[in-house]
């Protein structure tokens, strides 16, 4: 790492530990997903994204052992145990929401309780496995019982946590059946990938494609390619299964070749011209978390290509994306939820918050992951 790098990483972490301290009174045990004129949101209980805050105080805790983060993500995470044991509704996004808050807990805590929550959530993901296709159902509704979406490559490592938790291989069966199904149903031949694909849920057999939140079902949703690279690369960290490892490499060739001068990417690499002009930088900060961990297992020039590009990433997040602005609780500006459903637009988003400072601690020397 150069000093250019090394002093972009000093000064983001005393942004984001200043930050912190600002905001994390007034956010305090809520569930925040969009910024909204300067000030997160708060969410229902059952929201996916709800892991993200308490990930984001557990990763800054273990940095600083300031007691009340901590406080504030374990009464985070009690509060979650009521859509964990409603169950209705929940989705396959448990592991977004479990994976970043009782297994961060478990990991540097060792606390029971945590285990047992995110092995309860294991077990509901589990349950949305569909033998026949060899996917795990994405979301409720009539209607999309043989819906599967790119995302949730990242729930997979849950499962995969279960089995080296518990002994137990059956989760595991069911995350690499998935991520199976995911390369072969959602790759398409340039290495970009399809948001939804659907099944027959009585025969297993695919019916087609969803554009979902990307421009069109063949198009190319940035945010669904960084979701690729991160998690088959933690499937490969999991199973050492060289077919994951070759194929999220496959989709970031794809992605470095076709971002912008800044390195941070439109909504969509496809998208029409009068439309492209939207930026996602969630997308480019879970990018840069993914390429690093592909560094991490690689050797030669890939490691070197792909650890240089993820530097090159998060230099342009930090100086053109990072909202010093004190006013602003968010810290990267300009992530975009959905663009087909007009909605949370160029805003800050927490998920691209957690990337980014999952990445930088990464590129600080922080071994922890809580996938």
């Amino acid at each position: 790492m150069n000093s250019l790098v090394e002093t972009m990483v000093d000064a983001a972490w005393l942004d984001i530990t200043k930050k912190m301290e600002r905001i994390s009174g007034r956010i305090g045990d809520s569930f925040p997903h969009v910024s909204v004129n300067g000030r997160y949101d708060d969410n229902e209980l059952d929201w996916w994204t709800n892991g993200f805050w308490p990930g984001i105080l557990w990763m800054v805790y273990e940095e600083t052992r300031n007691p009340a983060y901590r406080q504030i993500a374990e009464s985070c995470e009690n509060k979650l145990d009521r859509p964990l044991h409603d169950f209705e509704p929940l989705h396959h996004d448990v592991g977004f929401m479990w994976s970043l808050s009782s297994v961060a807990s478990y990991k540097l805590t060792g606390n029971a309780l945590s285990k047992r929550r995110a092995l309860t959530a294991a077990s509901h993901l589990a349950g949305r496995f569909n033998s026949k296709g060899n996917f795990i159902r994405a979301w409720n509704g009539t209607g999309k019982e043989g819906w599967a979406i790119i995302d949730c490559l990242m729930n997979l490592p849950l499962l995969f946590w279960a089995s080296e938790t518990t002994g137990d291989p059956r989760f595991m069966h069911i995350a690499q059946a998935h991520a199976d199904t995911v390369m072969r149903e959602f790759l398409l031949e340039d290495g970009s990938v399809h948001h939804v694909v659907v099944f027959d849920p009585h025969t297993g057999l695919r019916v087609g494609a969803l554009g979902g939140q990307g421009y069109s079902a063949f198009s190319a949703w940035s945010r669904g390619a960084a979701w690729a690279v991160y998690g088959l690369t933690l499937a490969y960290g999991y199973t050492q299964n060289q077919r994951y490892l070759d194929k999220a490499i496959e989709v970031s060739r794809y992605v470095l070749k076709n971002l912008p001068a800044d390195r941070v990417p439109p909504w969509d690499f496809k998208a029409s011209e009068d439309q492209i002009w939207a930026k996602d930088s969630s997308a480019a900060a879970c990018l840069a978390s993914g390429l690093l961990e592909i560094a991490k297992y690689s050797q030669g020039e890939i490691a070197e290509y792909c650890h240089r590009s993820a530097c090159d990433i998060m230099q342009s997040l930090y100086s053109n994306y990072f909202a010093h602005d004190s006013a602003e609780e968010g810290l990267l500006k300009k992530a975009t939820v959905s663009f087909p459903d007009n909605r949370h637009i160029e805003v800050p988003v927490i998920y691209g918050d957690y990337f980014f400072i999952e990445a930088l601690l990464k590129l600080k020397g922080r071994q922890t992951l809580f996938w």
